[in-house]
């Protein structure tokens, strides 16, 4: 029997890791092979996809898009992790702050922006994540990062602000609380994230219906190929001397117009997926072949 080859959109439970539910369905349906597109930390739910089987390789092409979140931000407090599962470090009043100062502050987090990366997390500086060094009690000057965001506020009700946040790959949301508390002069942390949306996926599996499913041996049901989880990228019919020399790992004419180092999906003759390929110099050239 072969191998399933796909997506699997999972609504996370709070309390799991990524890496929780990885294994649970690696598990339970006995796969050699399952990833994710994006890690969720325990604290946060919602939309994790597994790349299952040989689709694992394209879990890069699902992490680099945009991802959807509402994100709940305690303001008036900052703690060591910067979400609630860290020691609160310090704290300020915040009866003073209106809804319309929020909001006002939040302007500042919207379109390209530097964005310093939590000390807990899985950016690695000199070769060891940053999380490593912060659990031994260092605390290291972190590079800013550019990242895209578009924010707004939902509700204030102090100290608790609803934020609705739609951002690029390599976002942290719990440096966008931390810094919007430090904005407001107050402090701030992530109190509770839920993503609703990770690039084309948006209705993810109950994680009760899944493993359900996965008991008795109907799981597969919930998988969608790379058509569903990479729309962003172009798709390209071969023709049999094209698909042959893709197999090969050989570079083919474009035969029309495409930016330098633009990606596209393959297909061969046959009509399955081929292969993932990069445009340069008037050519498709395959970086990842998927035979079949």
């Amino acid at each position: 029997m072969s191998e399933p080859f796909g997506f699997l959109p999972v609504d996370k439970p709070l309390g799991m890791t990524s890496h929780d539910v990885v294994a649970a369905v690696r598990r339970t349906a006995r796969l050699k092979r399952v990833g994710h597109g994006g890690t969720l930390d325990p604290l946060a739910t919602g939309v994790l996809v597994l790349c299952v089987g040989a689709a694992t390789r394209l879990s890069e092409y699902v992490m680099a898009t945009r991802k959807r979140y509402r994100a709940t931000v305690r303001l008036g407090a900052v703690t060591a992790t910067d979400d609630g599962e860290g020691a609160i470090l310090a704290e300020q009043p915040v009866a003073h702050l209106t809804a319309e100062q929020v909001a006002a502050a939040l302007v500042a987090f919207n379109g390209e922006i530097e964005q310093i990366p939590p000390m807990y997390s899985a950016v690695k500086q000199g070769g060891v994540k940053l999380y490593e060094r912060a659990r031994r009690g260092e605390v290291v000057e972190r590079a800013a990062r550019r990242v895209w965001l578009q924010t707004e506020l939902l509700a204030y009700r102090p100290p608790y602000a609803e934020i609705a946040v739609e951002c690029s790959h390599g976002t942290y949301i719990r440096s966008l609380a931390r810094d919007l508390g430090a904005a407001l002069g107050v402090g701030g942390y992530l109190a509770a994230l839920r993503r609703l949306a990770s690039g084309a996926f948006d209705q993810p599996v109950a994680w009760e219906a899944l493993q359900a499913a996965l008991a008795d041996g109907t799981w597969q049901q919930y998988v969608v190929d790379e058509r569903v989880a990479l729309p962003h990228l172009p798709e390209i019919a071969l023709d049999a001397a094209q698909s042959d020399a893709v197999r090969h790992g050989r570079a083919i004419a474009s035969g029309g117009a495409a930016a330098e180092g633009a990606l596209a999906r393959l297909y061969a003759d046959s009509g399955a997926f081929l292969a993932i390929a990069s445009h340069s110099d008037g050519q498709w050239r395959p970086i990842k072949v998927f035979l079949h």
